[in-house]
């Protein structure tokens, strides 16, 4: 892995998209979200221990985009994307295979029956924001110039951000009387090298409590190195063995597993009863 955890060229940790709909809220509201989700038993002590982190109200605010006002649909699913951007990845000649993965899960979505009712948002593994949650129509398609994988694996920091996120989306919009039942894919090729303030328990804890609420799905998706042990790494971060994928580190094997996860998270977008059902059944439901 790359060293740096630092930020990459297209944009600070925490930077929203502007055109991708950034609803400009200070992050006091995320963390408001967060803590009624414990006050009402949604996320336990543990949890919200893993997201009492100083900044971390703020770049999760820069996440969750579109105002709830413009969301018209009357449920909404989320499905949200981690793509590893450490130097690996272009060292290994995998980049366009990543890229080419997430834009594929972007048109896989487009068939659902209600793409409406389909927030995306999508931060590297590194903390840039490609898009904060937006429409499906408006999610932004990775390419040459937004990706280029230079940096660190800062897995167990930014995957407790991504996941706070997910789960503040979600309260602000059940607040507003809009079901939301999510869909996260962490990617990753290596193991952590570069987190400061997480561990594995602490992505573990928000797992866990995602998981007793019924209404996500975390998978991840290991892109091997040849050396970490994938299952290992993310059993340790609360991932059920179900919604674990390795993929070898060839762009044939990466669209594959992308392919599983489009297919997975379009299966939970056409509605509760199909949702439960994938949830239960994982990447081969």
């Amino acid at each position: 892995m790359s060293q740096d955890n630092g930020n990459n060229g297209n944009g600070n940790s925490g930077n929203g998209n502007s055109g991708s709909g950034n609803n400009g809220n200070s992050g006091k509201k995320a963390e408001d979200l967060l803590r009624a989700a414990h006050e009402e038993g949604e996320l336990g002590a543990a949890a919200l221990g893993a997201l009492a982190i100083p900044d971390l109200g703020a770049q999760i605010q820069a996440g969750l985009g579109i105002s709830v006002d413009d969301v018209h649909a009357s449920e909404v699913v989320l499905v949200t994307m981690m793509p590893d951007d450490s130097g690996s990845i272009r060292f290994a000649g995998n980049a366009q295979a990543v890229r080419e993965g997430h834009n594929l899960v972007l048109d896989a979505l487009r068939a659902s029956k209600q793409p409406e009712g389909i927030l995306c948002h999508t931060r590297y593994l590194n903390g840039h924001i490609l898009y904060p949650y937006c429409p499906l129509d408006r999610a932004l398609r990775m390419d040459g110039q937004n990706y280029d994988p230079t940096l660190g694996t800062p897995l167990y920091d930014q995957s407790v951000v991504l996941l706070g996120t997910v789960l503040a989306k979600a309260r602000e919009l059940a607040d507003a009387g809009v079901p939301a039942r999510t869909v996260t894919l962490l990617i990753t090729d290596g193991g952590d090298s570069g987190s400061e303030r997480s561990r594995p328990g602490d992505v573990a804890a928000l797992v866990r409590d995602m998981g007793r609420a019924e209404n996500h799905i975390v998978a991840a998706l290991g892109l091997e190195d040849g050396s970490t042990d994938f299952r290992a790494v993310f059993r340790a971060m609360g991932i059920e063995d179900r919604w674990i994928l390795t993929a070898a580190s060839s762009a044939t094997e990466i669209r594959r597993a992308f392919q599983l996860f489009s297919r997975s998270a379009l299966r939970a977008s056409q509605g509760a009863a199909s949702f439960s059902k994938t949830a239960a059944g994982g990447f081969f439901a």
